[in-house]
């Protein structure tokens, strides 16, 4: 049977980020890609303007219907903007046993806007960290989770650290707002550290590298990878699609999903 993955995420218009860069990623790794809206937002690649919730009963009634009749091998969230629709993704993946499950925290948009509700913060941590086979938080999104200040790799670990202790298997804490002219990321199985590095980027075109990258992490174990192997299979094929992005736009643009088939 094709592997399968499931996206539980908003809309972005632009196609950089969100579910439509998720279903590019699915396809990229030959995987069928399902989604469940849970926001149609307004933005580009200036920055974010504003978003329309989806009901609560109707994101749980999507991830209902894709994993019901077609399945998944493996879930990634997104942006989920609020505690009522956490609570309908958590218990929409318990109710029908959804495993291999990539939580993105999306707090926050590139420019600033905030995505996620101060208060469902919580939620996010009881519903969704322990449901978790991964967790990718970027710095500022480890800080709000673990509650230390992540500023550097010795930061890194020790939200690392923290979140693991949350619930989720592993936490790859991302390095790209981290100090450095590299971007080293910090994979942690609770014993021990991985770190995959990459040189850093001279671009302006990185919208939506971190939907992309939980998303190509969410493909790579629908296809039976390990969780290290995924992270690094993951890692190799963002920084390609970055390297490779096709400058689109005013602001910060998207990347290459199909890089590996020009």
């Amino acid at each position: 049977m094709k592997a399968r993955a499931l996206t539980i995420a908003g809309s972005d218009p632009g196609g950089g980020a969100g579910i439509q860069a998720d279903l590019k990623t699915f396809a990229a790794f030959g995987v069928y890609g399902l989604s469940a809206v849970t926001s149609v937002t307004v933005q580009d690649t200036l920055g974010f303007r504003g978003a329309l919730a989806v009901p609560p009963p109707v994101v749980a009634g999507q991830i209902e219907a894709a994993l019901s009749d077609i399945g998944a091998d493996a879930v990634k969230t997104g942006m989920l903007g609020s505690a009522a629709v956490i609570k309908a993704a958590a218990s929409g993946l318990r109710k029908r046993r959804a495993g291999r499950l990539v939580v993105d925290p999306v707090l926050c948009a590139k420019n600033g806007s905030p995505l996620l509700e101060p208060r469902a913060i919580n939620a996010l941590i009881r519903e969704l960290l322990p449901l978790a086979l991964v967790v990718t938080p970027n710095a500022p999104e480890a800080e709000r989770l673990a509650g230390v200040e992540v500023k550097n790799a010795s930061g890194a670990r020790r939200a690392a650290r923290a979140i693991r202790a949350l619930g989720p298997a592993f936490v790859l804490v991302k390095g790209g707002h981290l100090d450095g002219t590299g971007c080293e990321d910090l994979l942690f199985d609770g014993r021990s550290f991985a770190a995959l590095r990459s040189p850093r980027a001279d671009t302006r075109h990185t919208h939506g590298t971190g939907c992309t990258l939980s998303a190509a992490i969410a493909a790579g174990l629908a296809l039976g990878l390990d969780v290290p192997a995924a992270v690094r299979r993951a890692k190799r094929y963002v920084t390609g699609a970055i390297r490779n992005a096709p400058c689109l736009g005013k602001g910060a643009g998207p990347l290459e999903h199909f890089w590996e088939g020009r």
